[in-house]
């Protein structure tokens, strides 16, 4: 069978996506009928081609295209576990967010625009995953921040969306910068673009390690850093509230995860690095400790998800850091489709309805039941990782980033015990935290089998990792006692003061409108509209 025909057959989908956007310069305006039939085609085809692509890689594993280069580099394609996994969440994101963009642009006016737009960007976003050379993969990475920009400014006239673009642009022209740098270097040093071939030279490489690979591996991490809007640069991510609803879900449940991808398919490069892990560790644990608090001061429902986007960002290359790659896939496929949901479902005015009726239990706010309730946790965490014959040395960033998930049991089990109909609700909060705690482990086990011969596995992390470790695990553990405590907390005047700054993301956006001019242009559009208004 010529299996290159098999792989090719796959590009039948982005192929698609690019005819309906090139389809959209001739079919722009109100309800263009041939494009949305175009259009449905192109989605169903899409989750035909992830399908087709996930029985390829079962029946034959890793395959490559023939590639078309120029010394090595230039462009193929690549279907293995982790291209068709990400490939396949894709698609069906890709299906519900354009099927809910048929009826939500419906009598706009540049309804074909939108959705050839639209359709581009799922296309650049396919052909990323699908990279099989380092010379394409950049490629893609940059035409996803172009058509992402363009669905940005989609509405010109709204001031707020275009400085908001503009911070993204910049972040992402860095981005693909430092993402040039590190395949300059990966392909200087292994002489090709081939990803397996560099996977490969990658796994022979002595123990010391070469300055450039290093310095690659840093440049990776920095592409991934400004790409996924961790701190400090996630102040354009909860700006951009003013695009189309669909722009929103696909760009949180989609277009983000390009950075935790990207450190996944270069894990290898990654993995017996020193500084690179560090530096995501740093950043992305203290991202996902930023918006998580963040998250929890926000009165706008879609800026709240915003900062729950960031938070979920930084917690998955929080654990490319730790060296769980499994896990990071793991919990951005769940979030994906979580936050996809989220969005669509924002503007639900039934769903609003319906929980402003649901009568939350009082609280006793007892502090004795309060730690009760951690210990429990941790006796059903430590009861299943003992069962689950988890291991402690060999696997100790898998244990610690276990802890740091099952603490949010604690929450669960803390609110329960704490309210006043307690006994009503233990019995089903406790089999609800086991049957998360199983599905963890056993969710993590399967990733890690689908996917075990495109990661690393799970090796003795260093000392500076470990010290990162137990720092992070201190910091969350003291995070969910502050929410478990909150009770008590809020009448606390330290409380409300840090809420306000948090509500403000720490202030780190005035520094990024700073940098960019976007107080001056703020400042010029008003003295515009004040000119305009005297004339």
């Amino acid at each position: 069978m010529n299996t290159d025909l098999l792989i090719l057959s796959v590009l039948i989908s982005p192929l698609f996506f690019a005819t309906v956007a090139i389809s959209s310069w001739f079919l722009p305006g109100f309800r263009p009928y041939k494009l949305i039939v175009l259009s449905k085609i192109s989605i169903t085809l899409a989750l035909i081609m992830a399908l087709v692509s996930c029985g390829i890689v079962y029946q034959f594993g890793l395959l490559e295209s023939k590639s078309l280069d120029y010394n090595n580099i230039g462009f193929s394609l690549r279907l293995d576990a982790l291209s068709v996994l990400i490939f396949s969440m894709i698609n069906l994101i890709s299906f519900i967010v354009m099927r809910f963009s048929f009826n939500y642009m419906d009598g706009d006016k540049r309804q074909g625009i939108f959705l050839g737009q639209l359709a581009a960007t799922i296309a650049s976003v396919q052909l990323l995953v699908l990279a099989g050379n380092l010379g394409i993969l950049w490629i893609a990475w940059v035409l996803t921040s172009i058509a992402l920009h363009r669905l940005l400014v989609f509405y010109s006239e709204r001031r707020r969306s275009k400085l908001a673009a503009r911070k993204k642009f910049i972040a992402a022209r860095l981005s693909d910068l430092f993402l040039l740098g590190a395949v300059m270097l990966i392909y200087n040093y292994f002489g090709t673009g081939n990803l397996e071939e560099i996977v490969i030279g990658a796994k022979n490489m002595v123990i010391t390690l070469p300055f450039a690979i290093e310095l690659a591996a840093i440049f990776i991490v920095l592409a991934a850093i400004l790409k996924s809007a961790l701190f400090p640069t996630q102040g354009w991510l909860v700006e951009v509230m003013e695009t189309p609803t669909p722009v929103s879900a696909l760009l949180h449940a989609g277009l983000l995860n390009a950075g935790p991808f990207l450190v996944a398919r270069m894990s290898f490069i990654m993995m017996d690095t020193t500084y690179a892990p560090i530096i995501l560790i740093l950043f992305g644990g203290f991202t996902a400790l930023f918006g998580s608090v963040a998250y929890l001061t926000q009165p706008s429902v879609k800026t709240a998800l915003g900062y729950s986007s960031i938070s979920h960002m930084g917690f998955s290359l929080l654990l490319c850091g730790f060296g769980v790659y499994a896990a990071a896939m793991l919990h951005l496929v769940a979030h994906s489709f979580y936050k996809a949901h989220a969005f669509l479902s924002s503007g639900s005015v039934i769903d609003v309805k319906r929980a402003s009726k649901v009568l939350l239990p009082g609280r006793k706010a007892n502090p004795i039941i309060l730690i009760i309730s951690i210990v429990l946790a941790f006796i059903i965490f430590g009861s299943l990782a003992l069962l689950w014959g988890v291991n402690p040395v060999e696997e100790l960033s898998l244990l610690v980033i276990s802890c740091i998930i099952v603490m949010g049991l604690s929450l669960l089990i803390g609110t329960s015990l704490d309210s006043l109909n307690s006994r009503k609700l233990i019995p089903r909060v406790m089999l609800m935290a086991t049957v998360v705690a199983l599905a963890f482990f056993s969710l993590e086990t399967l990733m890690g089998a689908i996917l075990k011969t495109q990661i690393p596995v799970i090796s003795q992390p260093s000392t500076g990792v470990i010290i990162l470790l137990f720092f992070w695990l201190i910091i969350f553990a003291g995070l969910v006692l502050i929410q478990i405590f909150s009770p008590l907390l809020k009448k606390s005047t330290i409380w409300r003061k840090w809420s306000i700054h948090f509500r403000n993301g720490l202030y780190a956006n005035v520094l990024y409108d700073r940098f960019v001019g976007a107080l001056y242009i703020q400042a010029r559009s008003s003295n515009a509209k004040i000119v305009k208004g005297y004339d």
